[in-house]
């Protein structure tokens, strides 16, 4: 998840939603019949861009803003990119995620399952077995099988909640509109800001305020009651680590901000350290490692796609793309989403072309997002190479500044996951 648009500080370089290890280029848009996904790269320039209602917080907590999916972010606070990170690995980091789209989906019937085989026209994923009380990952496809957006989809008893990227939460609103409003109602939500506090102290810093929390489990969502209104809350994140996203009230985002970061294991987090972590963790950036030419199945998201979809399942197929996703499900794709280990300290970032050898050939595929990971202490990059070449441990290289540097497939991801199961 999260799309945006390269911001960059102190020498940090970060994607977001076509930016993750991106170069100075302008963030192309994501384009698929009608579909216009916004990077909101302004060049530079922060006029006509949205904030979200800590953005005088960010100020006062002496954050460097940067555009980012159509919106002015936080990249980075005072204590440094590096610091961020190895404080949410160690702690607790407080992130504002507000910029993505909210979105819930009720069956004019009445019926939540009526809702879940709707969507289910749109995604390649088991919404229908999806409990209540539970949330799972999706996929928006097009015809030829490619990826529109990636998506959460919560199943809240008599609706489902829908949590989509930022640069593409307008396409998104009007992708369900056209397709499932016969049958569905869309509300998009527009009151709700959305924090994600993420790391090993993030249940002790919530609970003191929700105590309900330290009970749920991974992909679990609540809705809570506390002293800053309703939270509707889910166990998941971005970073690989235990933590959870918390959709708040505008009108108390900045108060449950200032409540949570009272205490001392949590500190704000910016846009940079966000992007290290997720690629630490071996999590895709939309625009950058998926787009609407990749498939889910070349971007290693088999696991998404549960056996009541696939062939042979009860509900096989009926999602765009399912033709093409099926058979690659069967046969393998031409080409295959990997995890890098660059030698040496520098990263390979996205464009890198990739090579079978030092020297001559074509080349066999391209980093998508590339960084230094502070946790791991070595640079480390995400790409698509020719599935013949995709066995972990195999060397390949890639061409940086027109010299040819060894890499090591590798599986992801890059340090093992903090989730709580």
């Amino acid at each position: 998840l999260e799309r945006g648009a390269p911001a960059h500080a102190e020498g940090i370089t970060i994607s977001g939603e076509r930016t993750e290890g991106a170069s100075n280029s302008e963030a192309e848009p994501c384009d698929d019949a009608g579909r216009s996904c916004a990077t909101g790269d302004t060049g530079g320039m922060m006029t006509d861009l949205k904030r979200t209602p800590l953005y005088d917080l960010h100020l006062d907590l002496g954050a460097k803003m940067v555009p980012f999916a159509g919106y002015e972010m936080p990249v980075q606070y005072p204590m440094g990119v590096m610091q961020e990170h190895l404080h949410t690995r160690a702690k607790a980091g407080l992130f504002d995620v507000s910029h993505m789209g909210q979105i819930i989906l009720r069956a004019k019937s009445g019926d939540t399952a009526d809702a879940a085989l709707a969507l289910e026209s749109l995604v390649p994923v088991d919404i229908l077995g999806l409990k209540e009380g539970r949330q799972r990952y999706a996929l928006f496809t097009n015809n030829e099988g490619g990826i529109l957006d990636d998506l959460m989809v919560a199943n809240r008893g008599d609706h489902l909640f829908l949590v989509v990227n930022a640069a593409c939460k307008e396409a998104d609103a009007a992708h369900l509109a056209a397709h499932l409003s016969g049958a569905c109602e869309i509300e998009v939500i527009t009151d709700r800001a959305l924090l994600a506090l993420q790391g090993p102290d993030a249940e002790a810093a919530l609970a003191a305020h929700v105590p309900a929390v330290a009970n749920m489990a991974f992909m679990d969502v609540i809705i809570a009651p506390s002293a800053f209104g309703d939270l509707w809350i889910s166990r998941s994140g971005y970073s690989g680590e235990d933590g959870y996203e918390i959709s708040v009230a505008n009108d108390q985002a900045a108060a449950l901000t200032r409540a949570l970061l009272a205490d001392d294991r949590v500190a704000p987090i910016g846009l940079g350290a966000r992007d290290s972590l997720r690629l630490e963790a071996g999590l895709c950036l939309y625009g950058s490692d998926l787009d609407t030419a990749t498939t889910p199945v070349e971007a290693a998201l088999n696991w998404a796609m549960q056996k009541s979809r696939r062939a042979g399942g009860d509900r096989e197929g009926g999602f765009p793309g399912a033709a093409r996703i099926l058979a690659e499900l069967a046969n393998g794709p031409a080409r295959l989403r990997i995890g890098l280990l660059p030698e040496g300290r520098a990263p390979m970032r996205a464009e890198t072309p990739l090579f079978a050898s030092e020297s001559g050939g074509e080349p066999i595929g391209t980093v998508t997002s590339g960084a230094f990971g502070p946790s791991i202490g070595r640079p480390m990059s995400m790409g698509y190479i020719a599935t013949e070449h995709s066995a972990a441990g195999t060397q390949i290289w890639g061409e940086v500044r027109g010299k040819r540097l060894p890499a090591v497939v590798t599986a992801m991801p890059f340090r093992p996951a903090g989730y709580k199961r």
